[in-house]
């Protein structure tokens, strides 16, 4: 299997970390869901080839947190019910008043 080079995502992603020592392998988890949350178009593209669509959705799914954008807009690129997101069941558990 060929390895990819290390994936270029705009730096204002990650404005709150030192993106130069970040290791994208280790902290997958941690890169995905701050791209598909922060990031633009391209970003996400570069995120679901250097990762693969299989461990995207994965991570994603079990993502503890995703803004309601997101999750709306996850679901609808994968095709997959909004009622199976981890972040989903914890927001049914905790439900707020006004949710806007």
């Amino acid at each position: 299997m060929e390895k990819l080079s290390k994936p270029q995502f705009d730096k204002r992603i990650f404005w709150d970390i030192n993106f130069d020592n970040l290791d994208v392998d280790k902290r997958a988890n941690f890169v995905i869901e701050r791209v598909f949350d922060r990031g633009d178009v391209e970003d996400i593209r570069t995120c679901r080839r250097y990762y693969g669509d299989l461990k995207v959705t994965k991570v994603l799914m079990n993502a503890k947190f995703l803004s309601e954008h997101t999750l709306q807009f996850v679901s609808a690129l994968f095709d997959l019910p909004i009622s199976e997101f981890r972040c989903y069941k914890q927001r049914q558990l905790t439900p707020t008043l006004f949710p806007y």
